[in-house]
């Protein structure tokens, strides 16, 4: 006899609860699976709308305008690349440096700020590039980027080429003469040159540096085509702290970049009225020192230090003042900094 096993309905009862449960379980865990994903990527998308906020308040093109320090790459050597790198890390955005491999390692600071860049985010844009190029009386004869037998114009379009080309770039945002020739002839001879460069759409700007001749940069100013955006001295009493060429860049819209700012001043940042009031504002002597050049509204001094401390209180009164934070409040403020500095007029 054929027994046939009759099915339990309690087990087939229990069995379809717990499928059910399964499927619901299923059901609830495949939502907070979706919830998760959903939530991961609004978190990034919200932190790559902040990366990009925070790339643009801290992009060149957004602080032009602004007060701001420009970071001097001179005497670094073979660790240019790392001090430049560093330096953007810690918010410099405009970076300083010439064709002159005796005091400038231009290949280096072209790695520097481009390694930095990848980090960071950054992109050309971002950065504000300015070099010089220098006439051989101020090159190594042994290590000339260019064929001093050539013609002065030959020379400048070699000097431009290389630059380019050590800064991994194609176009330059300033291009400045490192210092003018013996004669306004031959000094326009080069500029006509870089003037050149200007017309093509390669270089922004032009400017000047180590003249402190008030009557040749007037020269040179009046037959100069595209006239020069910047002057770019050594800031110091032995110059009387350029006080007409300072005047003259004023009623000329020229920016004046201040080089050598902090060693040619020890004296006076050592002095205790200035130490007090860095203090109370929360600066070192030489971050006040810095904003009050920045408080003239039309300095940008250079900073070219290697220490990462120093970099960070730099880019922080930078930031200060671009938040719109005053030091100086009022002329006499300004005028009684001067004072101790020993500079004559502002």
């Amino acid at each position: 006899m054929v027994r046939v096993r009759r099915q339990n309905n309690y087990d087939m009862g229990f069995l379809k609860e717990i499928t059910l449960q399964r499927h619901y379980l299923h059901l609830i865990l495949g939502l907070v699976i979706l919830l998760c994903i959903t939530s991961y990527q609004i978190l990034l998308n919200q932190e790559k709308k902040m990366t990009t906020m925070m790339v643009a308040a801290h992009s060149a093109k957004t602080l032009l305008h602004k007060p701001h320090l420009i970071y001097g790459t001179a005497w670094k050597k073979d660790a240019t690349a790392k001090y430049v790198a560093q330096a953007v890390k810690a918010g410099f955005r405009f970076i300083d440096t010439a064709c002159q491999p005796k005091h400038y390692n231009e290949p280096g600071v072209g790695n520097g700020w481009t390694a930095a860049a990848d980090e960071l985010g950054l992109t050309r844009g971002d950065l504000w590039l300015q070099t010089k190029f220098t006439p051989f009386g101020g090159q190594d004869p042994n290590n000339c980027p260019y064929d001093p037998n050539d013609p002065i114009e030959d020379q400048v379009r070699t000097s431009l080429r290389t630059s380019l080309k050590n800064l991994h770039t194609d176009y330059l945002d300033s291009w400045v003469m490192h210092s003018p020739y013996r004669s306004v002839e031959e000094t326009m001879q080069a500029w006509k040159t870089m003037e050149e460069a200007v017309d093509q759409g390669i270089v922004r700007q032009l400017g000047m540096s180590n003249c402190y001749s008030l009557d040749f940069f007037k020269e040179f100013y009046d037959q100069a085509r595209h006239k020069p955006a910047v002057l770019q001295n050594r800031f110091y009493s032995d110059s009387n702290f350029d006080t007409e060429l300072r005047q003259f860049c004023k009623e000329h819209g020229i920016h004046y970049q201040s080089f050598w700012t902090l060693g040619a001043n020890r004296k006076a940042l050592r002095n205790t009225a200035i130490i007090d009031a860095a203090n109370s504002l929360g600066l070192t002597p030489e971050t006040y020192m810095f904003a009050f050049l920045m408080s003239l509204g039309y300095i940008n001094p250079l900073s070219g230090t290697t220490s990462e401390l120093h970099m960070a209180q730099d880019v922080a009164v930078m930031e200060r003042m671009q938040g719109g934070e005053v030091f100086f409040s009022t002329e006499t403020d300004l005028r009684n900094f001067a004072r101790i500095l020993g500079m004559p007029d502002l």
